[in-house]
């Protein structure tokens, strides 16, 4: 009885995997469709873009006092000393010596210089001004009284240290301090460290919060000692969202709704809590998705920790020559994370990260597994973040390496089964991958005449240096790539890069219509399956928000594709969200 329960799961697999194949011929004679690797690429992206709005991180700038402009050395003051020396003491001097460059700039040198009262003040200025351009606000540096007789000028330096940390008003104790403010009692006052201080607050979206420089309160302060007065509020701990779009497949479902909870701050730790769940709503029958995201992530300093789980299942219905089969795949995802800021300005922030990572995929008919689909994967990444602000201009980009291990019992790929039992096979993917990803991202506000417009581009890309896997091949085609395309199919590659393009003009009233134009590329071995390497397409939309509602409709348009490669002649999407 079992046997025979075997003998007709496996007819059933093998006339779905002959359906696929047909339906495969009949798009392209070169295009191989995978529909489980479509269907997880186009989940990944969903939760890309998911966690890229859950877990957004603010900019913190503070502005310091500008300084007066270029100032040149009076060339005759009378009386006045020659400087062949200018040397800084006092206590943590040693810190400062950089600031001394400043004293000498190239065009308007002091060293050499006959210098008097005014000449004298310019270079203290000078050399402060570079002391509170790196942060340090509250550190003072000063000439006293001496004899310049000899060629030599002291400056003393009054170093400003944080002599404590405190909320400015006791309901702001939900909070902690500890795990924001990097200063500790101490420290040199650094502007750079409360400005990441407030970035670790208001990393959660329902805080408010404000440092200030005050004086020292309390018992046992010394000179250049200020407190951190911190004023935090919190409207709410929880916030809920909805959304309703058509961004899904037509095999399993185009419309697709989601419902996050947040809770934010829940341990005051400022922290942040979300779980997400989506679900294909009003697709009819034989066709189905469900999945959910939980991600918990935690400031220290400059450090950030978070952990990510995910899952997506999947079901469609599909013909075949003698009954209908049920479709359906699932997948799991897990990855812990630390993110670490190196350096941070005025203009400049840069960090590292390192995650480990996770991922297990099954796919079945009529609930019997096919076996030779299995994937189960793990690995670790490593990369570099920068950002950069050139006045009103944002420039975000990144840059990072993939590797897949054995770990957490990962399985050879499917190809590699292959490979081994043929070695005349060529090798089409591993699980062992090697893989360089990277992204950049720029935002340039303008304005013509009274029109406040907004350009702004998305890069990503990818190289590799195996062979890989269909899930983690590179894709192209579809809203969340490249526009213009109903992304019921897509080119994928093992390497490939995509540029997304948006022209935004603001309307009032909380709306702006956009003109988007994309392009992508993929190359590698396995792209040589496809019925081409790029794509082109346009888009063009309106979009904005109403007190807790928010829209974004458009329509869209391929402008270069394969003449076999089969997409509707305009495409039309919506995304409708409601936020608490």
């Amino acid at each position: 009885m079992a046997s025979g329960k075997k003998g007709r799961a496996r007819m059933r697999a093998t006339w779905c995997i002959a359906l696929f194949a047909g339906t495969a011929a009949q798009v392209s004679a070169q295009q191989i469709v995978d529909p489980a690797a479509q269907e997880l690429l186009r989940q990944q992206e969903r939760e890309r873009v998911l966690r890229e709005q859950q877990e957004a991180r603010p900019d913190v700038r503070l502005k310091r006092a500008p300084d007066d402009g270029v100032e040149r050395l009076p060339t005759n003051e009378s009386p006045c000393f020659r400087i062949e020396r200018i040397v800084l003491d006092g206590q943590a001097a040693d810190e400062f010596r950089w600031s001394l460059k400043a004293a000498n700039p190239r065009q308007d040198p002091a060293i050499g210089r006959c210098l008097g009262t005014d000449g004298i003040n310019l270079v203290m200025k000078r050399v402060q001004n570079a002391v509170i351009a790196r942060g340090y606000v509250t550190t003072r540096v000063l000439a006293a009284p001496q004899d310049l007789t000899g060629g030599t000028l002291t400056l003393s330096l009054v170093p400003g240290r944080v002599h404590t940390a405190r909320f400015g008003d006791p309901t702001s104790a939900r909070a902690a301090i500890a795990n924001a403010v990097p200063a500790r009692s101490g420290d040199l006052l650094n502007l750079r460290d409360i400005e990441q201080g407030l970035e670790n607050f208001q990393r959660v979206p329902t805080v408010v919060a404000d440092i200030q420089i005050a004086p020292a309160e309390g018992q046992g302060t010394g000179p250049g000692e200020s407190d951190l007065a911190i004023a935090w509020q919190q409207r709410s701990r929880v916030r809920a969202s909805l959304s309703l779009d058509d961004a899904g497949s037509d095999a399993t479902g185009k419309l697709q709704a989601n419902g996050t909870l947040s809770l934010d701050n829940p341990l005051g730790l400022n922290e942040l809590f979300y779980v997400s769940l989506g679900k294909g709503v009003f697709n009819g029958a034989g066709k189905d998705t469900d999945s959910w995201t939980v991600h918990y992530d935690v400031p220290y300093d400059y450090w950030l920790f978070g952990v990510t789980a995910s899952a997506y299942d999947y079901s469609q219905a599909v013909a075949g020559a003698i009954e209908t089969y049920d479709y359906s795949g699932r997948s799991r995802t897990a990855e812990a994370r630390i993110d670490r800021l190196l350096f941070r300005n005025a203009t400049i922030k840069f960090g590292v990260y390192g995650r480990g990572w996770w991922r297990q995929s099954t796919s079945a008919i009529d609930d019997t597994e096919i076996e030779v689909q299995r994937r189960r994967t793990a690995g670790w990444e490593v990369g570099l973040n920068h950002r950069q602000f050139l006045g009103k201009v944002n420039l975000d980009a990144s840059v990072a390496y993939r590797r897949g291990t054995g770990a957490f019992d990962a399985l050879r790929a499917p190809e590699e089964l292959a490979r081994a039992f043929d070695p005349s096979i060529p090798l089409e993917g591993t699980s062992r991958m090697k893989l360089i990803v990277a992204d950049a991202q720029l935002t340039v506000p303008f304005q013509l005449g009274s029109q406040r417009l907004r350009y702004s581009a998305s890069w990503r890309a990818q190289w590799n240096r195996t062979p890989l896997a269909p899930q983690d091949r590179f894709a192209i085609g579809g809203r969340f790539t490249v526009r213009g395309f109903d992304g019921e199919l897509t080119l994928s590659g093992d390497r490939g890069w995509s540029l997304r393009n948006d022209l935004s003009l603001a309307l009032g009233g909380g709306l702006e219509t956009y003109l988007g134009a994309d392009y992508g590329h993929i190359g590698g071995q396995s792209a040589r399956f496809q019925s081409g390497d790029h794509l082109a397409g346009m888009s063009l939309g309106l979009r904005g928000g109403w007190q807790h509602v928010s829209l974004d409709g458009f329509v869209g348009a391929a402008l270069e594709k394969p003449a076999n490669f089969p997409t509707d002649y305009t495409t039309f999407g919506f995304s409708l969200s409601w936020r608490y």
